[in-house]
């Protein structure tokens, strides 16, 4: 049985409404921000297509005006769900934008745990979006790391262990200075963006990290690097041996 559903967010962007379009309506853009690998067909009716762990999840494109609004839905599931996403794009006077999000559709049996897992993801993506067009505008993403780990009990185990990932004591709060250290990698210097909701995203010099508890409790790792020079298996490698160490 299908339960329809409905998200809807908002957030002010340090960015043009310009510069937040091809954050939202390009695959290089989303790939900079989102999850997996983007091709979009830029118009109305054209096909989309996320490539994530050997899976292409392909939809169409239900809304294309640049600079306005953009949205697209997720192909039919055989059971009936399925995902649409619309943004709405305002300009702000001083070139600030409010993005704002509907998120809809029908989910399956396990839908109210879905909907928690949509209701809160959602909202920390779209901070994740606007920490990417803040500090790192005209770039794209060169490397992208989804890293799934195990499932955990106790939101608090996982919590302890990004901020020790991130080298993060007491009290923390946006702005702390963090250093990602994990062995396998060099350190890195940076600074905490979000920690709420078991999401805690950093960013770098050279990229952006967000640490998560999801959906049935598993942790996931994800890392978007803007730089030319990045080894991406060792990075995998080194992210995948601290959660198997970290969360066996």
């Amino acid at each position: 049985m299908t339960h329809e559903f409905e998200v809807r967010e908002s957030i002010e962007i340090d960015a043009t409404p310009e510069q937040v379009w091809e954050a939202i309506s390009t695959g290089p853009g989303i790939d900079s921000w989102f999850m997996g690998r983007n091709e979009i067909e830029g118009r109305e009716g054209g096909r989309t297509r996320m490539t994530m762990g050997g899976l292409a999840h392909l939809g169409t494109v239900t809304a294309y005006e640049p600079g306005r609004r953009f949205g697209y839905a997720s192909d039919q599931n055989p059971d009936g769900t399925f995902m649409a996403f619309e943004y709405l794009i305002e300009g702000r006077e001083g070139g600030s934008t409010v993005l704002r999000l509907v998120h809809n559709g029908f989910l399956g049996d396990d839908w109210e745990a879905e909907y928690d897992a949509l209701s809160v993801g959602d909202r920390m993506y779209l901070r994740k979006l606007a920490a990417y067009l803040e500090h790192f505008p005209g770039r794209t993403s060169t490397y992208n790391l989804f890293a799934p780990g195990s499932r955990v009990t106790g939101p608090a185990r996982a919590w302890a262990a990004f901020k020790d990932a991130f080298g993060l004591r007491g009290e923390i709060s946006p702005g702390d200075p963090v250093r990602v250290s994990i062995e396998g990698l060099p350190p890195s210097e940076g600074v905490l963006e979000w920690a709420d909701h078991g999401f805690m995203g950093a960013r770098t010099g050279a990229g952006l990290y967000m640490l998560l508890l999801g959906h049935l409790g598993h942790v996931v790792v994800e890392y978007h690097d803007y730089t030319d020079d990045v080894d991406g298996e060792r990075l995998e490698t080194a992210w995948q041996a601290w959660l198997e160490a970290t969360f066996a």
